[in-house]
């Protein structure tokens, strides 16, 4: 099967650019060594620390139109790229994991959250995936990567693989989605066939995947934290002097 993406080992060499993930899976913080001439495309603010001899360049990549997309996608309206000689750490803004996957030509969706980082090979677009995409990510505009080259991709937990036989059958929870091949045959449907029993077990709406196709999920989900800490969280002083009166 044509897997699109080959997960790699925490520490290595990829098309050029050496690569080591550290603190995996809660606090992972990738560090890579680029060579002279070598550029690596990051989301804006991703950087943690940089070599005396890299070079950052940040732009509206794509003009303006490129960049109402990328924020319409729920990403930074630029982009920054760093070009060696020299080491480069990148972390995600959201506590978790950073897996380094090689893409191998097939392209592949990931959802706006889901992407850190890639390779000089990988052109990353932002295209518009409508509503089914919406369900599928929480935004409308979907990441396409394509080409060959090396992809690091986070998640809020730890980021899991699932392989897809031909004709195998398999929902995802839509908040916990990450990446997944671009013409993957897929719907977006309750969990169940009650409104009310996909609503009160929590699932609500879940993407099914029809294989042959390799997922990667994230085993968190940041919405649902959102929602558990939300009961303790302080109340604001309007809601505190109403109650007084």
């Amino acid at each position: 099967m044509d897997t699109a993406v080959r997960m790699l080992p925490d520490q290595g060499q990829a098309h050029g650019l050496g690569y080591r993930i550290d603190f995996r899976p809660t606090a992972a913080l990738a560090t890579l060594t680029l060579p002279a001439g070598h550029t690596v495309r990051a989301e804006s603010g991703a950087m943690v620390s940089m070599g005396g001899d890299v070079t950052l360049d940040s732009s509206m990549e794509g003009g303006l139109w490129g960049a109402v997309k990328r924020t319409a996608g729920g990403r930074s309206g630029f982009v920054s790229r760093f070009s060696g000689p020299g080491e480069l750490a990148l972390a995600p803004p959201a506590p978790g994991d950073v897996v380094p996957v090689e893409l191998t030509g097939r392209p592949y969706a990931i959802a706006a959250h889901g992407y850190l980082a890639s390779s000089d090979g990988v052109e990353i677009e932002t295209g518009w995936g409508g509503a089914k995409s919406f369900f599928a990510s929480q935004s409308a505009f979907v990441l396409q990567a394509s080409g060959t080259g090396l992809v690091l991709l986070s998640a809020f937990g730890a980021l899991a693989h699932r392989t897809l036989a031909p004709g195998e059958r398999h929902l995802v929870d839509t908040g916990h989605l990450i990446a997944w091949p671009a013409d993957t045959d897929y719907t977006i449907r309750k969990a169940t066939r009650s409104l009310f029993r996909s609503m009160t077990s929590g699932a609500g709406l879940v993407a099914e995947f029809t294989g042959p196709a390799d997922l990667l999920l994230q085993t968190r989900d940041l919405r649902a934290l959102a929602t558990a800490l939300t009961p303790h969280l302080p109340k604001t002083q309007s809601t505190t002097d109403d109650s007084d009166r």
